[in-house]
């Protein structure tokens, strides 16, 4: 038995074993064996049919194989009959010499139909040039149309030539050469019909005279003529924009304008005047306003006519009579400007002056005639850009106005009266800058309408930062030194190192002092407010827009003419390349200037505070609380009166020392900050009366009313100079303390308890039945935290706590005994 039988048996053993695995399965033994017989029968049918597509296929490829045999031998026999018949005609022994001959031969058929075909485009070429040229003076369509099938035929040759790799290189030379004469001959005919035409009119002496009839066709036909013959170029120049070409027509009305030009403008005529460029510059714009309207009438009709439903309609240097004039116009211009400007630059004033009257021109174009250069949206970028970019004059130019700003600017503070404060120059309730401040601002003001006019956003940008930002850095500099300078010399060591006397010193603390710090802090808010402004100026808001645009599609960090986007963060704002919106270009600068103005206001708070308490001294020495007479005693049997006492003797350095700083700060500061350093100069003197007067000495009733009537006048002083309610909001503590150390000591009915003088700070207390006394109040103030602070407010004292409250009290006389 071999291993397939077995293997058989086996097979048929496990199917038996999974179809009978139980009695019942029996039962179905004969659904079993017919669905075997079926299964038996459509594998045998299957066998069938492949063993029938097998011998169909081993048929096919027995057919095949003769087939390709037969092939194989008519090609063979071929190939000997063309051998025999190519030895034949080629007179040789062997094939290879055959073929050899043979190919010899083609080349020479080949290069004979190229010389056929080579020969056709010549006479296809001098055809169209003899019809262009013989039509002049019968058919002007037609010699156009021969010349412009002459153009698209050149046109169509590049293209075939290069594909080629340079094969007819004579061929496209001619037929250029061809094109170009047959244009010369026929734009020299149309410009002699326009110039006839011109000269009948006379122009340009008559620019005013209205073209009507013979004479307004003959015009119109020289004019289209010459558009027709320009239009390919034209619409060749607009694909591929390569920028504005001058229309034919005009340059035939330019030429006497040129002539003319050059006449007043060149040689040694007296308009011809290196210093003047003005001179011509306005000549060109005298130009436009006389002619224009000529333009307008007789050229505008045609151009609308020739171009529209064409690419170039899009294009107002072609499409506008204005704008078509104004491109005609520069080239002259243009040839002036390069001419002469290398000898303006001998001069750097004269440089500057003639960049600066060549951007005005571009301004007025811009502006006045809404000239853009063909360039739509983008905008014309100006002769200006072209002088500082193209003829790189830019860095020369920069350098001028940069030696011409710091000049300036030096001038300025050399000045003797430049650190003086200016009091005439802002609004009387505004800080004072000093009149070097008005000046540097009002310098850079000059500055940026001087870069203004630049289309060139890395121009722009590199003058903001050489030349406005570094004079702010500069002036920022002197103010820094300045305070540093006040500080060294205020302090002992500095007067130890500098000798300065105390008279000197006593100077320096007194208002000349004052007056030296304000110099500072007016000027730095006066500047920061002023970059501020700038800051939402349109034009600076556009540079800034632009700005960081650019740093954020930057790839190399970098933003042109060598300015990288971390140098130019430094120099304006952190901001620049983030998605912060609240950046300007001046942020560094303006928030270095409030560093300095924020620090300046400090010390002269640290000033007024020192000289405060050395003023104070005299008065914290004393004590008369206790020993006073009983005058005012009895002038407030029922309430204390401030009115009746007169000021303790002590604190008129005090007071005199307030009124005139406080009076200084007042003409010199604007309301805000003045109120923030008299409040903290009432913090100061609030301390200090409560520490070394309140809380130190032990008062009878006429020695609270004295004590009060020395802290109203103080309260007088600060309000008639900082304004109303600043003394009381400054003071507020100790007014509470001396209100509550000089009740009466019995109370009494009336219709207020305690009178409030009008400032700030006390709050009255009205009750229409009665008014506490020192007793009583005494008894819940030292009762509990919640009496204390119910009768505290019922007296209205806001800032007073229980705990102060019981320590003012105990400085009674009357409580104490």
């Amino acid at each position: 038995m071999t291993m397939a039988d077995l293997d058989l048996q086996e097979r048929a053993a496990d199917f038996l074993g999974d179809k009978l695995q139980t009695l019942a399965d029996l039962d179905a033994l004969d659904h079993l064996l017919e669905e075997t017989r079926s299964h038996h029968a459509l594998l045998k049918h299957q066998l069938q049919q492949a063993e029938r597509d097998a011998h169909e296929a081993r048929h096919a490829a027995d057919d095949h194989a003769s087939s390709l045999r037969a092939q194989h031998a008519d090609f063979e026999s071929a190939q000997a009959d063309i051998d025999r018949r190519l030895a034949i005609v080629t007179q040789s022994d062997t094939t290879d010499d055959a073929v050899n001959r043979f190919r010899g031969s083609m080349d020479k058929l080949l290069a004979l139909d190229i010389a056929g075909r080579y020969t056709e485009r010549l006479k296809e070429i001098d055809a169209l040039s003899r019809n262009a040229t013989a039509h002049l003076d019968s058919s002007d369509e037609a010699a156009l149309s021969s010349y412009h099938q002459l153009k698209l035929l050149n046109s169509s040759l590049g293209p075939l030539h290069e594909a080629a790799e340079g094969a007819a290189p004579h061929l496209i030379d001619h037929i250029s050469r061809t094109t170009l004469h047959v244009r010369g001959r026929l734009k020299d005919a149309f410009s002699a019909r326009l110039e006839a035409v011109l000269k009948k009119i006379g122009w340009p002496k008559r620019p005013e005279t209205a073209l009507i009839g013979s004479l307004y066709e003959d015009w119109s036909k020289s004019v289209g003529n010459l558009l027709h013959l320009q239009k390919p170029e034209l619409e060749a120049a607009e694909n591929a924009k390569s920028g504005p070409v001058v229309l034919l027509p005009l340059e035939v009305l330019v030429q006497p304008l040129e002539m003319r030009f050059r006449y007043h403008f060149y040689g040694d005529k007296p308009t011809n005047r290196l210093d003047k460029p003005e001179y011509f510059l306005s000549h060109i714009t005298d130009l436009l306003n006389t002619f224009n309207d000529f333009m307008v009438a007789n050229l505008q009709p045609i151009l609308l006519e020739k171009f529209r439903g064409s690419d170039l309609a899009l294009n107002t240097i072609y499409i506008d009579a204005s704008c078509a004039f104004i491109t005609a116009l520069l080239p002259m211009l243009r040839a002036k400007i390069f001419a002469s400007l290398p000898q303006a630059a001998s001069q750097p004033q004269l440089l500057s002056h003639w960049v600066h009257e060549i951007m005005n021109f571009d301004t007025n174009l811009r502006e006045e005639w809404r000239y853009d250069g063909g360039y739509g949206a983008v905008g014309w970028k100006g002769l200006a850009w072209e002088v500082l970019v193209s003829q790189d004059w830019f860095d020369r130019w920069l350098h001028v106005e940069k030696e011409f700003a710091l000049a300036r600017y030096q001038a300025i503070i050399d000045t003797p009266e430049s650190g003086e404060l200016d009091y005439d120059s802002v609004d009387p309730g505004a800080t004072k800058p000093t009149k070097a401040a008005i000046r540097v601002n009002d310098l850079l003001e000059t500055i940026t309408d001087r870069y203004r006019p630049l289309s060139s956003f890395s121009q722009k940008l590199t003058f903001l930062i050489d030349i406005q930002i570094s004079i702010f850095d500069r002036f920022h500099e002197r103010l820094r030194s300045s305070l540093e300078a006040f500080l060294t010399m205020t302090s002992s060591v500095g007067r130890a190192v500098q000798g300065i006397s105390r008279e000197e010193q006593a100077q320096l603390q007194g208002i000349a002092g004052l007056d030296r710090l304000c110099r500072v802090y007016g000027s730095a808010d006066y500047l920061e407010r002023a970059m501020r402004d700038w800051s939402d100026d349109v034009f600076f808001l556009e540079l800034w827009e632009e700005l960081q645009d650019r740093a954020r599609r930057s790839t190399s960090a970098k933003l042109g003419r060598a300015l990288d986007v971390s140098t130019v963060a430094e120099r304006t704002s952190s901001t620049v390349g983030t998605d912060d919106e609240a950046g300007a270009l001046f942020d560094e600068t303006a928030s270095a200037y409030s560093r300095l103005r924020v620090r300046s206001e400090s010390i002269i708070i640290d000033v007024l505070v020192s000289n405060i308490r050395e003023a104070m001294r005299p008065y914290t020495r004393v004590n008369p609380w206790t020993t006073l007479s009983t005058a005012a005693a009895a002038a407030s049997s029922t309430q204390v009166s401030t009115a009746s006492s007169s000021i303790t003797a002590e604190l008129e350095p005090l007071l005199t020392y307030l009124s005139t700083s406080l009076a200084f700060l007042a003409k010199t500061l604007a309301r805000a900050p003045l109120r923030r350093i008299a409040r903290q100069a009432c913090a100061l003197i609030q301390t200090q009366l409560w520490d070394r007067i309140l809380m130190a000495h032990s008062f009878s009733t006429s020695g609270a009313a004295q004590l009060a009537a020395d802290i109203a006048a103080i309260c007088d002083i600060v309000d008639h100079w900082a304004g109303d309610g600043c003394a009381g909001s400054g003071l507020r503590k100790i007014r509470e303390g001396i209100a509550l150390l000089g009740l009466p000591v019995k109370g009494a009915r009336g219709s207020t308890s305690a009178q409030n003088d009008g400032e700030e700070g006390v709050d009255a207390t009205e009750s229409e039945d009665r008014r506490l006394g020192l007793w009583e109040v005494e008894q819940k103030v030292f009762a509990d935290n919640e009496q204390a602070r119910a009768v505290l407010e019922e007296l209205g004292f806001e800032s007073l706590s229980e705990t102060e409250a019981r320590g003012v009290l105990e400085k009674r006389v009357e409580l104490g005994s």
